[in-house]
């Protein structure tokens, strides 16, 4: 059961990462048109904490993911990863404030379902 700990970690770390870095990036607003405006953005980004923090989870992930496929196979394990969609869904709804419409809704049970039967 401990080796599962691994598949959970780096869903976990992934999904932090898309909603932590979608709420930092509607916070910092525009980029600007010109390659200029867009670099600085970036660059203000790049050291905002909690974008380094995303960093950090994706880097932990990586490795979580690595030491999950020694106890597994791949097909067994990367079903799991499909739990983000559902996870990043309902997290950017409620946390974000994004719209939760039906037709996502219904998708997300689709992908559900669709690990239950892979993961078999």
């Amino acid at each position: 059961m401990t080796r599962y700990l691994y598949v959970v970690a780096t869903l976990v770390l992934t999904v932090y990462g898309q909603l932590v870095l979608k709420w930092q990036v509607n916070k910092a607003g525009h980029g600007g048109a010109d390659l200029g405006s867009k670099v600085a953005f970036i660059g203000r980004l790049v050291v905002n904490p909690w974008v380094i923090s995303v960093l950090l989870a994706a880097a932990l992930a990586a490795a979580s993911w690595m030491v999950a496929m020694t106890h597994f196979t791949l097909s067994r394990a990367y079903p799991f990863m499909g739990l983000s969609f559902v996870l990043v869904l309902l997290g950017s709804a409620f946390w974000l404030g994004e719209a939760l419409s039906w037709p996502k809704a219904v998708g997300v049970v689709v992908i559900a379902v669709g690990i239950a039967i892979g993961s078999q």
